[in-house]
């Protein structure tokens, strides 16, 4: 593949990670960390950075992202693949990017609510660019990110050469704990899974570049997220002392958005306030694109649906679930997006560790996988009610002593690696005992 064409696909990739979550949880955590930002960044990257790439890669070994849930009865993994899909897309995902664009790009500008109005324009926007999935990666590779790194490079020079202020003291969370802080708040981007449903895109990008052979499609996968991961590292750190300079002005704001936009409008005024509201609202739109795509691509490969008439259906739905505000989203789509996630990363280890050439037996390759995906699911559920607050607290505090990492919100993942671990020193000694007997 020529340079110019992996870096569009990388720019690309890291276009559609990059929504306006993605753009607030670091000035959050800078601000909270202050002087410990350091700690702090390297947990939340090792999570937030890390586990999407490492999805990315694996995606890539299998070659195809349905290669993923294979070892899965055909029920299960169309079930798994329908809620992921529905969920980071019309459900929750794409009208939390619509909601969020009109929150801080749009309504600080306007008197009266134009809600209904954007979300229609906004989705017309969409659909005009997602019905040409060939021409994807050089709408967005090639013109839109490229715009976008270029404001995010010159909101992150005035932070680094012009600064508001210095970090101040850390508050308490951040004190003695800041890279598990990190961890977790890494962890609750969710980029895991949006890496999985973003890998039909991204695996489609590089066929359609020539890119078929498994080899050369894992190196290739391998090569696009490096560039995301040091593109999204730049972008991390650069909004994290943004946050952590930006006391002076923002030190009773309490998100990431409000402290952003205090932020560029005492650095910028007036002309900072429309440079962050290009900026959410181009993040928003690359993201709303991509996830179109995945999802009227797995239709179409799944159901041999017509690409055209899923793409409608997706974004219509989402235009009408966006208006119903972003708490109404947040409420009822949030529990399933917190369970789907470790069901996810879980479904990617295991193909990490478990590659297709380790376990011969496919009854048992499959036994394991629906172990680890069940397991997840259950500890998934444990951490979900933590995380929305809804454990009782007697059973909360005895699963504060009793479950690993429950305190992190990875409750799941211990469980997990056992049994993956337990299959894979079965596996290989399996061909060993075979030696022998010959």
């Amino acid at each position: 593949m020529k340079t110019h064409d992996l870096l569009a696909i990388g720019l690309m990739t890291f276009a559609l990670f990059l929504g306006a979550g993605n753009l607030i949880f670091p000035p959050s955590l800078g601000l909270e960390a202050g002087t410990n930002l350091f700690p702090a960044m390297v947990g939340f990257l090792i999570t937030a950075v890390g586990l999407p790439a490492l999805t990315l890669v694996v995606l890539g070994r299998l070659s195809s992202t349905q290669n993923l849930t294979n070892p899965l009865p055909k029920w299960l993994a169309r079930t798994f693949w329908i809620l992921l899909f529905t969920a980071i897309g019309p459900a929750f995902g794409m009208p939390r990017a619509i909601t969020v664009a009109y929150e801080i790009g749009i309504k600080p500008f306007v008197n009266s609510d134009h809600l209904l109005l954007f979300s229609i324009i906004f989705s017309a926007v969409t659909l005009l660019l997602a019905f040409k999935p060939g021409h994807l990666v050089d709408y967005i590779g090639k013109v839109m990110t490229p715009l976008l790194i270029l404001m995010l490079v010159a909101l992150a020079c005035a932070a680094i050469f012009s600064p508001l202020g210095i970090p101040q003291a850390p508050s308490f969370d951040y004190q003695q704990d800041a890279i598990t802080h990190g961890l977790i708040q890494g962890y609750m981007t969710m980029d895991a899974i949006a890496a999985v449903g973003f890998g039909w895109v991204i695996i489609q990008a590089i066929n359609a570049k020539g890119i078929t052979e498994p080899r050369a499609v894992a190196n290739t996968a391998c090569k696009v997220a490096i560039i995301y991961a040091v593109l999204m590292t730049g972008c991390y750190v650069a909004m994290g002392y943004v946050g952590a300079t930006s006391a002076p002005v923002a030190a009773n704001a309490t998100n990431g958005g409000e402290i952003l936009a205090k932020y560029v409008a005492g650095q910028f005024g007036i002309y900072g306030q429309w440079l962050l509201a290009t900026i959410i609202v181009m993040a928003c739109l690359t993201t709303t694109v991509g996830l179109t795509n995945a999802c009227a691509e797995y239709y179409k490969q799944t159901f041999k649906t017509r690409f055209p008439v899923t793409a409608i259906i997706v974004v219509t739905l989402t235009a009408i679930i966006a208006n119903l505000g972003l708490e109404q989203i947040l409420t009822v789509s949030l529990p399933a997006i917190l369970v789907l996630c470790p069901v996810a990363i879980a479904l990617v280890l295991s193909s990490f560790v478990l590659p297709s050439l380790t376990l011969s037996n496919k009854k048992e390759k499959s036994f394991t996988h629906v172990m680890v995906l069940f397991t997840a699911l259950f500890f998934g559920g444990i951490d979900a009610l933590n995380i929305l607050e809804k454990t009782p607290d007697n059973i909360h505090s005895l699963f504060l002593q009793a479950l690993p990492l429950y305190n992190a919100h990875a409750s799941w993942l211990l469980p997990c690696l056992l049994i993956l671990g337990g299959s894979y020193l079965k596996a290989i000694k399996k061909p060993m005992s075979v030696d022998i007997i010959n």
